[in-house]
């Protein structure tokens, strides 16, 4: 591959100026610079380009933008028009720098981003601004890089190499030196680590840091996915050595430090293929007639000690990553598959919110605190919503209480029932309360032995979920408000949801407009009311998972912060995550903070936990990503296999360039590009979500029903391209 040379040639009129002293003088904000050091970075050393330059400083100086410290030595003036942000890089490869303070965002064209990436802190100059507040600028400075390691495919030359990025947001390739390139062969996939940039290189010099192995083959594209998101696949060697050092056997002198709760029928419902049991309920009836309901959460802070290289090693997880055929832990296996997972007919330290609640749901006591708990069954979310549906238990099990062996299926079953009437009662009151329902459709694959995909199905959740997640939100609530309500102010760990924007919720009505619904947005009360109604008036419907996926984009993210301002969509003044250490670092936290205060502790460092809260929210983001990943390279790999088929889809997006298609059957979304639809020249129209022919008037909308086959299906991009067979109506 040839690289371009970027030294300048002599000219009598040096090309902007302005911008390029500006720039100068903005990468070193505390030197000063004479012309003569100007002319050597601009480098030329003529006459004419000197004059040039010293009567532009002038300039400069006379507007305020620069000034002169010393006679001859200018440095820049801090602040005008500068401002710092975040780089937001586009498909075109130009830019917006998001700025806190500013309305709206600074466009950058792609020959002023500077050696800046997507993601980078920057400091950006304004010298253009525009009518209706827009402004165009100039990136003066990295301040912070958001990543140094990138994934892609290298292809060696004879004494050097290029490695081509696959994330579309950069731009550039990277220079690898020929004693960089390490064992990685022409057309590896490989990850790449940048190391420097040169003034005068138009590409990044990098290091060859792993290969991942030939583009296409799963295991390479999983590693790749999450090695572009710079999440590891195992653990540290010494990590792995110091958990399986780990005492984990149940000492009855600790147990005399806990409750002691091993005696009351306690029991567990997952998912029948989950490997980390969490949480575990408990259930008896005492003698005033109420229930005692204790929702028991692994103790994982027990065994994970702050200042260990096994904390270290979890924070900077800060949470598993849950891919299609695999999770990538949080803790290592001795950990979460074993003394911390709540395994049936096994003794376990607990972390337990216990709560005491009459036939209404209604708590009239509750109480935190550390624990020793025995799990007497465990149940799949299927077993347990047969117990629901047939009011019995046809599952054999047998518990163990105080010795004894019993029979298991009455008294789990009845157990199990009044748990589902409980929290039927405490849902009702949730959502008249102003809870949004999104019980969105997740997307699940039959794998084979080789990981390959020979089926979808989708996961909906039912009364036995909802029974779990109710009890699991009353802990995760009633911590927090635990905390929360004393005085003096505590610092805690809160997981917040604010308000939606009121531009997404009138976009998000605009396009359900086109499906004949209508949200009323007077108040709180009747969004969340009307959102309500439409998530249910959409189930089952080909519209459903594009109406689910854009109503739960117009609310906000949730996140993690010290800062307590209630959670939107659960409608709570108080909420945090207390139920899921295994697979969560927040959830530890609030589980030594909360021992830390029943211990009379005094209020934790606010700005510590403030920081810890920031990058267990981003880590969770890029979690996200790739799960989100997974999927769709799931989906291209299933729909590869069926490229002779034609499938009934629902047009789930529309664009300048293209039509999105997502198949009813199976959910997988891919694009008609707008260049192969043959029968007629489609222009985009943005107002009515539509592509419309210009000879025939033919228009493909949003929502409507269309007849597609699989065009390309490449695994190593992770794009779907459909080829339109037509609309629903000409076909049938």
């Amino acid at each position: 591959m040839k690289r371009k040379s970027s030294r300048r040639k002599k000219s009598p009129k040096i090309e902007n100026i302005t911008q390029g002293i500006l720039k100068i003088l903005k990468s070193d904000p505390d030197k000063t610079f004479n012309y003569k050091q100007i002319a050597t970075k601009f480098g030329v050393n003529d006459a004419s380009s000197r004059n040039q330059i010293i009567k532009k400083l002038a300039q400069l100086a006379a507007k305020k933008q620069i000034e002169e410290v010393d006679r001859g030595k200018f440095k820049i003036v801090p602040n005008i028009n500068t401002y710092t942000g975040i780089l937001d890089i586009t498909s075109k490869g130009s830019g917006y720098v998001l700025v806190e303070d500013l309305e709206n965002d600074i466009f950058i064209p792609n020959n002023n981003l500077n050696k800046a990436l997507h993601g980078d802190e920057v400091e950006v100059y304004i010298y253009r601004r525009k009518r209706r507040g827009k402004s165009e600028g100039e990136i003066s400075r990295v301040i912070t890089r958001k990543k140094n390691e990138f994934v892609g495919v290298i292809e060696i030359q004879k004494n050097y190499a290029f490695v081509n990025i696959q994330d579309p947001k950069m731009y550039t390739d990277v220079f690898i030196p020929k004693n960089k390139i390490g064992k990685a062969e022409d057309g590896d996939k490989v990850l790449v680590r940048l190391e420097d940039w040169p003034d005068k290189a138009d590409s990044p010099f990098g290091k060859v840091i792993k290969v991942l192995g030939k583009p296409g083959e799963h295991n390479t594209e999983i590693h790749a996915i999450l090695a572009q998101y710079g999440l590891p696949y195992e653990f540290p060697e010494e990590v792995e050595e110091y958990a399986n050092k780990l005492d984990t056997s149940i000492q009855e002198a600790e147990i005399k430090n806990r409750r002691d709760m091993r005696n009351i029928l306690t029991f567990t419902i997952d998912p029948k293929d989950a490997k980390d049991f969490d949480d575990a309920l408990s259930f008896q009836v005492l003698e005033n007639g109420n229930f005692e309901i204790g929702i028991h959460i692994a103790d994982v802070s027990h065994y994970v000690i702050p200042g260990t290289i096994l904390d270290d090693q979890a924070y900077e997880r800060a949470t598993s990553v849950y891919l299609v055929d695999r999770v990538v832990p949080m803790l290592p296996e001795v950990l979460s598959n074993n003394a911390c997972s709540l395994r049936p007919h096994e003794e376990k330290y607990t972390f337990s919110a216990v709560f005491e609640l009459n036939d209404k749901a209604e708590i009239k006591n509750q109480w935190f605190g550390r624990t020793a708990t025995y799990s007497d069954a465990r149940f799949a979310y299927e077993e347990a919503q047969q117990i629901i549906e047939t009011k019995e238990n046809t599952i054999p099990a047998e518990i163990s209480l105080t010795g004894k062996t019993y029979q298991a299926d009455q008294k789990i079953a009845d157990a199990v029932l009044k748990l589902d009437e409980l929290a039927k009662i405490m849902r009702t009151k949730r959502m008249r309360q102003g809870a949004i329902s999104f019980d969105k459709v997740e997307v699940k694959f039959s794998l084979n032995e080789s990981n390959e995909p020979v089926g979808v199905f989708f996961k909906t959740s039912k009364d036995a979920n909802k029974l779990i997640e109710e009890f699991m939100l009353l802990a995760n609530k009633k911590v927090a408000e635990f905390i929360g309500k004393q005085n003096p102010k505590k610092t805690f760990v809160y997981r917040v949801h604010d308000e939606p924007n009121d531009e997404k919720l009138a976009a998000l009505q605009n396009i359900i407009g086109r499906f004949g619904y209508k949200l009323d947005l007077r108040d709180r009360k009747t969004t969340t009311k009307s959102l309500n109604g439409l998530l249910k008036d959409v189930q089952g419907k080909k519209e459903q998972n594009l109406v689910d996926t854009l109503a739960i984009r117009s609310m906000s993210k949730a996140e993690y912060t010290t800062h307590n301002i209630g959670h939107y969509g659960l409608a709570f003044d108080y909420y945090s995550h207390f139920t899921s250490p295994i697979r969560r670092y927040p959830d530890v936290m609030a589980h030594r903070l909360l021992q830390h205060y029943l211990d009379n502790g005094k209020s934790a460092a606010e700005e510590e936990f403030e920081e810890k809260c920031n990058h267990s929210s981003s880590m969770e983001n890029l979690a996200a990503s790739a799960e989100r990943d997974s999927i769709k390279f799931m989906q291209i790999k299933f729909m590869k296999d069926h490229e002779d088929e034609q499938f009934l889809g629902v047009i789930s997006g529309v664009t300048e360039w293209g039509i999105y298609v997502e198949i009813i059957n199976n959910k997988c979304e891919g694009m008609v590009r707008l260049k192969d639809i043959n029968d007629d020249h489609y222009i985009f129209d943005q107002e009515e979500y539509a592509v419309i022919g210009q000879a025939s008037k033919k228009i493909y909308q949003l929502g409507d029903e269309v007849y597609v086959k699989v065009k390309n299906a490449d695994l190593i991009k992770r794009h779907l391209d459909f080829t339109l067979l037509g609309s629903r109506n000409e076909i049938e």
